[in-house]
């Protein structure tokens, strides 16, 4: 089972198939309820409180709610690589380059062994 299918149950997500920042639709989505019906409460809402704290209360919805990844995530893995980098991207980055580094480190220790005078090609290569 995908971690992606229990997006859901793991948080609330914009939806990138939304009509306005997709906020309607990823809080549907987390509730399991018609689209109709939040699009519904939403326009509710805006002509009983006003226009502006209707407006407001959605654009802080917009900026709270991460939006839902583009790829499925299949992995535990991907998902915390995901929610660290909605969080902070600055930090996924930096977590992307350590890894790379190390990555670096190792495939240059592997050329080192494998250009050295004492690697026998010969007994490698022959069975």
């Amino acid at each position: 089972m995908k971690i992606y299918d229990n997006l859901s149950r793991d948080g609330v997500y914009r939806s990138r198939n939304g009509v306005i920042f997709g906020v309607c639709r990823g809080l549907a989505e987390h509730f399991d309820f018609s689209v109709f019906w939040a699009r519904a409460i939403a326009i509710i809402f805006l002509l009983v409180s006003g226009f502006w704290p209707a407006i407001g209360l959605y654009l802080i919805a917009t900026l709270l709610m991460k939006p839902a990844p583009v790829v499925p995530l299949e992995t535990e893995a991907e998902q915390e690589f995901y929610d660290s980098y909605t969080h902070s991207r600055r930090m996924a980055a930096r977590r992307l380059k350590r890894r790379f580094e190390n990555l670096e480190r190792r495939l240059q220790r592997m050329e080192h062994i494998v250009t050295t005078r004492e690697f026998d090609w010969e007994s490698k290569l022959d069975p």
